[in-house]
């Protein structure tokens, strides 16, 4: 591996499992190399690119359902969503990136780790609402609580969840959100942490369960629906 790279901890191996182990490593190469290159990830997360990243995210798929449709809004650099991809091959990921240099650095990650339960999408979360239907939403570093419920809980499924990755402030934006959780007609809203004894420290998420759409929202869906139709 690259010399910038630092060796990774014991438990990464436990982690990434199996096959999972070597498309870890190379992803860790392809974040390090072309994703420096290109802007998706600073110089400076090179040597934490195992515990604060790589691991950090793998941890989520403790929070996942088996065999869910995930879509990771705001992909990026492909965190969480590859990771999730590689450690869960019985989810389908969709990697949601409105911009066009990522969904590039994206689809050839998905190629060179030959993913086969990845797409990669290019747009926004409102083009797909109404059009697209998951069971799981993730999303690191993307947008505060209130304004990420507004693009997740129209792409989910009643009964489906929102895994936001949020650190220090996850309580305060969790209240901060609280009236739009309300008129968002959610079932649960929740902090609760993964990766105990994997990660230190453990991975933070605020999860959503959504319930069923206001009215108004789903009647707005439709109409967003039938006009990119017509278009």
């Amino acid at each position: 591996m690259s010399d910038q790279i630092p060796e990774p901890p014991a438990v990464a191996h436990e982690v990434f499992a199996g096959d999972a182990w070597a498309r870890a490593e190379a992803f860790a190469e392809l974040l390090a190399g072309p994703g420096v290159v290109r802007g998706l990830l600073g110089p400076r997360e090179v040597p934490r690119i195992w515990d604060r990243h790589l691991l950090n995210c793998a941890v989520v798929a403790e929070a996942v359902p088996a065999g869910a449709r995930l879509v990771d809004i705001g992909s990026g650099a492909g965190l969480p969503g590859l990771v999730l991809a590689i450690v869960r091959p019985d989810i389908t990921v969709t990697l949601l990136e409105p911009l066009l240099r990522r969904t590039v650095f994206l689809e050839e990650c998905v190629e060179s780790l030959k993913l086969g339960n990845v797409e990669v999408l290019r747009g926004r979360a409102e083009d797909f609402a109404g059009r697209r239907e998951f069971d799981v939403a993730s999303a690191r570093a993307v947008a505060p609580l209130d304004r990420l419920l507004k693009w997740a809980l129209p792409l989910l499924r009643e009964g489906g969840e929102l895994l936001a990755m949020k650190g220090e402030r996850a309580a305060e934006e969790l209240a901060d959100a609280e009236r739009q959780l309300r008129s968002s007609g959610v079932q649960t809203a929740e902090l609760t942490s993964v990766g105990h004894g994997k990660v230190e420290p453990p991975t933070t998420l605020i999860r959503v369960v959504a319930g069923r759409a206001p009215e108004g929202a789903r009647k707005t869906a439709r109409r967003k629906d039938r006009a990119s139709r017509g278009r």
